[in-house]
């Protein structure tokens, strides 16, 4: 079954998605908006698995992929890797609209999530979206450094060679972002980059002000 764009976009009115590159902000910034004004917040990462246990090998293949350990995860290719994260990010997002059309009804959620501008354009309007950025080069230190990434780093560092599985890692984000970041800027969709001069209070008052909060 597929539904038309609008009737999406009117089922989903009353969220408020963050989204963006890697490192740009989107948990920081909807977590704070989040608890600032008493919205429900919906992280996509954080519901991976439980759409992962209600998803079939054969309807969702990358959602169900398996590895073995850290080695057969980032030995892949970077063409590899990098359709694998997008199939997944395309799979999860059936469960997503899902999830938040149901959520959505009669109150306001924040969706903390990985959109591209394509997906941005099916489900939302540009005055309920703000895509946060920063330019994809050497992700992996920042990524292990966060505490909310632990598992992440957890991962990569079990690898027999960390240096070529951190290479492969950021090769790959910046293969799948780097366009993507320029084609945001230019797009109709309102943007907020990364400034590690501009305090975190700041950050969200400019997207409250895109978003009318």
């Amino acid at each position: 079954m597929i539904f038309q764009d609008n009737i999406i976009k009117e089922y989903l009115k009353n969220v408020y998605f963050i989204t963006g590159t890697p490192c740009g902000g989107k948990t920081t910034i909807s977590r704070k908006l989040a608890k600032k004004h008493g919205i429900e917040l919906f992280d996509i990462d954080e519901e991976f698995d439980r759409h992962r246990e209600i998803s079939d090998e054969e309807h969702q293949p990358n959602m169900n992929k398996a590895f073995a350990d850290a080695d057969e995860f980032f030995n892949r290719s970077v063409s590899e890797y990098r359709n694998w994260l997008v199939d997944n990010s395309r799979e999860q997002l059936d469960f997503v609209i899902l999830d938040l059309i149901k959520k959505a009804q009669d109150k306001k959620v924040i969706c903390d999530c990985h959109l591209t501008l394509e997906m941005a354009r099916v489900i939302t309007d540009p005055s309920r979206i703000v895509f946060m950025l920063r330019k994809p080069v050497d992700l992996v230190d920042e990524y292990c450094n966060r505490p909310d990434h632990q598992v992440f780093s957890d991962w990569i560092h079990s690898a027999t060679d960390f240096e070529k599985a951190k290479a492969t890692c950021n090769e790959t984000l910046y293969s799948l972002n780097k366009d993507f970041y320029d084609q945001v800027k230019k797009s109709e969709f309102s943007w907020v980059e990364r400034d590690f001069n501009r305090s975190v209070d700041d950050t969200v008052k400019m997207v409250e002000e895109i978003l009318g909060l």
